[in-house]
């Protein structure tokens, strides 16, 4: 049975007064949200490159937002698949 979702990603980026890149992504499927964070800092010896930190903050936070989605995703296979006593499912996602 075919099956389409549309899900909503937004990407926030904004810098503190040290200098820091901050970054936000927000993952909005219409039932749930999750969110992931990401940081960038120039190191003083290098020529600051706006871009640069905004790549690496942005890159960050998808990250810890993809962990956090396969984490979630690990639970719910983990909550739908019978378990053996001490043994792994007899069935399920590869993940």
């Amino acid at each position: 049975m075919p099956h389409t979702e549309e899900w909503n990603v937004r990407l926030h980026l904004f810098e503190d007064d040290e200098g820091t890149t901050n970054a936000r992504v927000v993952l909005d499927t219409g039932t749930s949200t999750i969110t992931g964070h990401g940081t960038a800092h120039c190191n003083p010896e290098d020529r600051n490159v706006p871009e640069i930190g905004d790549e690496l903050a942005a890159g960050r936070a998808m990250h810890d937002l993809a962990h956090q989605l396969l984490t979630v995703a690990e639970r719910d296979i983990e909550g739908m698949v019978p378990r053996r006593h001490g043994n792994p499912p007899l069935v399920g996602w590869p993940t």
